[in-house]
């Protein structure tokens, strides 16, 4: 670890972009966070199960997953700055179609546009993480995504907030104690208006990003493409699926989303099982964003002089310990525990992937890079398993016990299970790979 300490994180030369580039990570984080609460808006406002609720989490992340490839596919002809251009442009279009599905009042029309929305932040995440590590020296590139990804969890409390202060405050729906019992003419009226309510923040999201796609127009990046002859697409995936650490690691990914999806997008279930209204469960989320925020700062720090690998699995260790009180204690110790997943799963997004597409060609990692976006597809698939758990007993969150626990309680045995493989994989790359 000494010659990470003498190398720099970030050249000179390459500060003012590279914190233009930090810029992007804090607007994948906003819409990240002033999504998860939609589900919750959502179920109460269009009287769905909690797993069609969860088609909420599968548009968002399954975008992710669809355009990933192609994403990167591009970028092998072009630069990181035409691939983030078009992801700021589709990330504008998909906010803006909230207007059009708020006056339709239909719920596809509204994962329509998170579909959409996330198609651009697919572009965003496969050019943004493999430029941030390419902004310097192979040395310090985990600690240079880790220390870019520091302002992801800055976008998460603004996002958070614009949802709990902007939206769920204001939903007429969250205030009636039992609003599937109104009258059709009742329910109408409200529904309309919840639904303005939830389109607003994505409207006001899609004109700011057009204003940060200017940004980028006018200032000058580094090129970072490749020139001359690119090898075959065929023999970068062969590669690739030959390199165990690479294959691991995209599997580790999909866990690690899936994780955290779960535990942020259910912190809302858990707390009504328990008697917290949503507006309070809010505040809630915010503590576990703020400790997010703190844990990544940390893990940034300690990267400085503790390997990769094993910062990794002391991380999920930790993991595993507060979702196992979560999972055992219900009520607010286990809301505590809940809060606290936050702060263990902090530094595992960067870590991961750093370790990932760590020794790659350039083209390799530009390839490889999207194999890692696309496993954010964990992040739609787990959050819809755990809904259909929380739904055995009815659409309830605690209509029945398993095992001795309620329903949700028990739900949180999907994230115990990402954390156990994660430290594993750490453990193994740090034996076997010395990262």
């Amino acid at each position: 670890m000494e010659n990470s300490l003498k190398t720099p994180v970030v050249p000179k030369k390459m500060i003012i972009p590279f914190v233009l580039v930090t810029y992007l990570f804090a607007l994948w984080g906003f819409a990240n966070a002033v999504t998860d609460p939609m589900v919750q808006a959502f179920k109460k406002v269009l009287e769905l199960s909690n797993s069609q609720a969860a088609w909420v989490q599968m548009a968002f992340y399954g975008g992710y997953f669809c355009m990933a490839l192609p994403a990167a596919m591009f970028m092998r002809k072009y630069s990181y700055k035409v691939g983030i251009l078009i992801g700021l442009g589709l990330y504008a279009v998909g906010a803006l179609l909230f207007y059009p599905a708020a006056i339709t009042e239909q719920f596809w029309f509204f994962c329509l546009g998170l579909y959409v929305l996330t198609f651009g932040l697919a572009f965003l995440e496969t050019a943004a993480n493999p430029y941030a590590l390419a902004m310097g020296p192979k040395e310090t590139a985990t600690q240079r995504l880790n220390l870019a990804q520091a302002f992801n969890p800055l976008g998460l409390i603004a996002g958070l907030f614009v949802a709990q202060q902007f939206v769920l405050k204001n939903l007429k729906s969250d205030d009636i104690d039992n609003f599937s019992a109104l009258d059709e003419a009742s329910k109408i009226i409200i529904k309309t208006s919840d639904l303005l309510v939830i389109r607003n923040p994505y409207v006001i999201l899609g004109l700011v990003l057009i204003g940060v796609f200017v940004l980028f127009v006018v200032n000058k990046m580094p090129q970072s493409k490749d020139d001359g002859l690119m090898p075959k697409i065929g023999d970068t995936f062969m590669a690739l699926s030959k390199n165990k650490k690479y294959v691991l690691g995209v599997l580790a990914q999909i866990f690690h989303m899936g994780c955290l999806i779960m535990c942020w997008t259910y912190i809302y279930q858990y707390s009504e099982a328990i008697g917290i209204d949503s507006v309070t469960a809010g505040y809630y989320q915010m503590a576990a964003f703020v400790l997010f925020t703190i844990g990544r700062a940390v893990g940034t720090y300690l990267l400085r002089f503790v390997s990769s690998g094993k910062l990794l699995m002391i991380f999920a260790i930790l993991g595993i310990a507060f979702v196992s009180v979560v999972i055992l204690i219900e009520g607010i110790v286990g809301l505590y525990s809940l809060v606290g997943v936050s702060f263990c799963m902090s530094l595992m997004f960067p870590t991961i992937y750093g370790i990932a597409l760590g020794g790659l060609t350039e083209e390799q990692s530009k390839v490889g890079s999207a194999g890692l976006i696309m496993a954010i597809v964990g992040g739609a698939l787990m959050p819809k398993m755990q809904g259909m758990i929380i739904d055995l007993g009815g659409n309830g969150v605690s209509d029945i016990k398993i095992m001795g626990v309620s329903e949700v309680s028990f739900s949180f045995i999907l994230p115990l299970l990402c954390f156990v493989y994660i430290a594993w994989y750490g453990l193994r790359v740090n034996k076997r790979y010395e990262v």
